[in-house]
């Protein structure tokens, strides 16, 4: 733990690493921050809005708290599985996928990645301008400018801050909701609530996909933010600091929401967090409250930017070669990301609760066969095997495109097309299944089992062991022949 400490000490406030392996003399941190940071990203606002959907689109109150459980445990056990990863190769997660997809092919699911963080950067931020709007007594829109400087700023620093300010947001968080749930509970009959029950399939499931697909989607930048832990740091217990951050923090924010949402009488939609900070009085309370608000949203929405920033780093690093990233790049890379972000949230903050739902039900499609597919490989296939130079190399071991890869992916995507039940897209069998959306299931187990008997069969050679790169303060440094590339099994 010293170790640790003195590590973290001697590094520099703005991080200087970006989509390249994290040497072991540079890693550092503890796991007790994985907790803090996936609990403080999910104590927020936009978790709330999530967790009243299910009461908003017509579920009962005991019902919608199961449903969101289940979801919650599923998908964080996906979540969980992905940041197991930092820690053992340094990596940020999407650049892993090379193995999977190839050097260029990861570029697929990359940019598919970029849109997500684009949209839930977006979302995020009409709830937050919606808070800083009524706490500096500004419009909603100059509320969202003032939040996405903020979020430039802390995305630019990087790393440590983001951890730190992770640890800052799990403290007022949990005092915030503390409150909100004692002013929520001697306002409302929450037993009352809690007996009205007509169980539905579709309400029932719909709330599982809510909360699944939560979870899933930190899955495409979890382990960016544990890959600086020690390398000998046990995977299954980064397996338990980062899901039950996340599934505590998201489960209670949206047993918040269910509950505010089936006493608001119809006044939620359109006014989430008016209406949530009236929970809590006015005056003086409110305003500690929007800040709350605005201050729980930033860790999200900074992680959020940052993974867009490792993404679109990975995608041209994997055909340019090797790429250095220098702090005015990551500034420009930022503004960009964080700026198209800001407009897509000014020109759609007026109809944002219908975009949201219909937006993070849809990604399910694209994003639990990304994951089935990474998690079958790196624990079924290649079992912690990389050969992490080849992550840089298209002449490589891992090749430019990996067709078996990329072919189960495109067919974990098509197989769900009829399941789906957005506003975007309808599949057919939807209604046959009483409109239920059941695809998130089918994308993730059938293109896990398609993938495992396909690569059981075709998968390219498997190191015999996780292979590094030469660190130059290695003590030993073991040679390989031809690429001249250091072997360490961890």
């Amino acid at each position: 733990m010293a170790v640790n400490t003195d590590r973290a000490s001697n590094k520099p406030l703005i991080e200087r690493r970006s989509i390249d392996y994290i040497p072991e003399a540079e890693r550092h941190g503890r796991l007790f921050s994985q907790f803090t940071l996936w609990m403080g990203a999910n104590l927020q606002i936009t978790a709330i809005v999530t967790g009243a959907l299910a009461v908003v689109l017509g579920g009962d109150v005991f019902w919608s708290l199961i449903g969101l459980l289940i979801g919650q445990l599923l998908g964080g056990g996906v979540m969980a599985l992905h940041a197991a990863q930092g820690p053992k190769l340094g990596l940020p997660q999407m650049i892993s996928s090379r193995v999977q997809f190839g050097v260029y092919g990861a570029a697929i699911p990359i940019v598919l990645v970029c849109l997500m963080y684009l949209g839930f950067t977006a979302t995020g931020t009409v709830l937050s301008g919606q808070a800083l709007g009524q706490l500096f007594n500004v419009s909603d829109s100059v509320g969202i400018l003032i939040f996405a400087s903020v979020i430039v700023l802390v995305t630019v620093l990087g790393y440590r801050v983001i951890h730190w300010i992770g640890r800052v947001a799990s403290v007022i968080g949990v005092i915030a909701f503390v409150f909100l749930f004692w002013r929520l509970m001697s306002q409302t009959d929450v037993g009352a609530l809690l007996q009205i029950r007509h169980f539905s399939w579709s309400s029932f499931l719909l709330a599982v996909s809510l909360a699944a697909s939560w979870q899933i989607a930190f899955g495409p930048y979890v382990a960016d933010y544990s890959r600086y832990l020690p390398s000998n740091t046990s995977a299954v217990k980064t397996f338990f600091a980062a899901g039950a951050g996340s599934v505590v923090g998201a489960q209670v924010a949206m047993i918040l929401g269910v509950f505010a949402a089936a006493s608001a009488n119809g006044q939620f939609a359109g006014h989430e967090v008016a209406y949530i900070v009236g929970l809590g009085g006015t005056g003086a309370t409110a305003a500690l409250l929007y800040f709350s608000i605005a201050f729980g949203k930033v860790t999200i929405s900074t992680l959020n930017s940052y993974g867009s920033f490792m993404c679109i780093a990975t995608i041209i690093s994997g055909f340019k070669g090797h790429l250095t990233v220098t702090r005015m790049q990551r500034l420009v890379f930022v503004l960009v990301i964080v700026g198209a972000a800001t407009l897509i949230a000014l020109l759609g903050q007026h109809s944002f609760l219908g975009a949201f739902k219909s937006f993070i039900l849809f990604l399910l499609a694209f994003f639990t066969p990304w994951s089935a597919i990474n998690l079958v490989d790196y624990y079924c296939i290649t079992r912690e095997r990389y050969d992490v130079p080849a992550l840089a190399d298209p002449n490589g071991r891992y090749g430019r495109w990996n067709l078996l890869g990329i072919s189960v992916y495109v067919f974990g995507v098509l197989v769900q097309l009829p399941f789906i039940s957005t506003k975007f897209y309808t599949g057919p069998l939807v209604s046959a299944l009483g409109d239920v959306d059941i695809s998130w299931i089918i994308g993730l187990v059938l293109p896990a089992v398609v993938y495992y008997l396909c690569a059981k069969k075709w998968h390219s050679a498997v190191p015999d062991q996780l292979i590094l790169p030469v660190e130059q303060n290695s003590v030993v440094q073991p040679k390989t022949s031809g690429a001249g590339r250091a072997a360490a099994q961890a």
